[in-house]
């Protein structure tokens, strides 16, 4: 992911604090915990050549990627889903790999809906994505929906009354770019209270240029995170730090469901952070995620630190 992308030489000027929830998170969690929330982490690929070796046994083929992939994850946000829309077989062959395990596909929506044109008159093309994707039944998670860094709020109503044509059986996440959406606090509150009236949830993308962007609205007891890290950085660490303990707070409060994307602007060393970041929730948030374990000198995985 380049979004946001600043160079290597001025990531320690950036001010990577998250901001502090608004009073508008306090009307969706309730202030109480659930007793099992469902808490799903992935990357945006399984195809990265640079894990064979890695977290994929040497000489690894390409078809044979997501095999190991669930073994190491419980969840991928779908990106693949953004640049082809698949039909209901080639869906059901991802699914096969998931089976028996509790994991969620994320789909990205295609981008021949969301980023060329208008949002008006796409009723066939969006019917044929969801036509594919509803095949992967039980493991679809949320289907994630963005809009280009172009679309501005003067298009809102435009954005507002295609939200409104979506399934209302299937869970959604919104995430729009384009600063505008940011800047006016009544601009903002509009577009997070749209979304909580259709049970929409909010992305939230944390990236180093776009402090603007983990702006830790939730228009749902759900969140949806894309953290983008810069390749082991030092402040890749304190920022999971940060992360560990906002999401402590929103389980403690009521958060039904979470979903956190691990991003790089070089994919190489996900493996290595996701490692750090699972520890972390498993230590301070009691849970049991599963984590990526790599591959020792005998060609056996291990754990990173092992």
């Amino acid at each position: 992911m380049d979004f946001g992308r600043v160079p290597a030489t001025e990531l320690d000027e950036v001010d990577f604090s998250l901001p502090a929830d608004p009073a508008f998170n306090k009307a969706v969690l309730k202030g109480k915990p659930v007793k099992k929330p469902r808490v799903y982490i992935g990357c945006a690929k399984w195809g990265r050549t640079e894990w064979v070796g890695k977290i994929y046994p040497p000489k690894t083929k390409e078809k044979d990627f997501l095999d190991h992939y669930v073994q190491h994850y419980n969840s991928i946000e779908l990106n693949a889903t953004h640049y082809k829309v698949y039909g209901e077989a080639g869906i059901k062959k991802w699914t096969a790999k998931a089976a028996g395990r509790d994991f969620k596909f994320c789909p990205k929506m295609y981008q021949g809906v969301t980023h060329r044109g208008s949002l008006k008159g796409k009723n066939f093309i969006t019917n044929e994505f969801f036509r594919g994707i509803v095949a992967f039944e039980k493991y679809l998670g949320p289907i994630f929906i963005q809009v280009s860094e172009t679309f501005s709020p003067k298009r809102k109503e435009e954005l507002f009354d295609f939200l409104k044509t979506l399934p209302t059986d299937l869970q959604f996440f919104m995430e729009v770019r384009h600063p505008d959406w940011f800047r006016k606090p009544e601009i903002t509150a509009e577009l997070f209270t749209m979304l909580k009236e259709m049970h929409i949830g909010a992305v939230i993308t944390d990236t180093a240029g776009r402090r603007d962007c983990a702006h830790m609205y939730l228009s749902l007891p759900k969140t949806f995170i894309r953290y983008v890290g810069n390749s082991l950085h030092a402040s890749d660490y304190t920022r999971i730090d940060a992360w560990v303990d906002r999401m402590k707070r929103w389980l403690d409060s009521g958060m039904e469901e979470l979903y956190f994307f691990m991003h790089m602007h070089d994919e190489a060393t996900s493996p290595e952070l996701t490692v750090y970041l699972v520890d972390k929730m498993n230590k301070e948030l009691e849970l049991d995620l599963v984590k990526p374990r790599f591959i020792g000198a005998d060609g056996t995985q291990t754990g990173l630190f092992d």
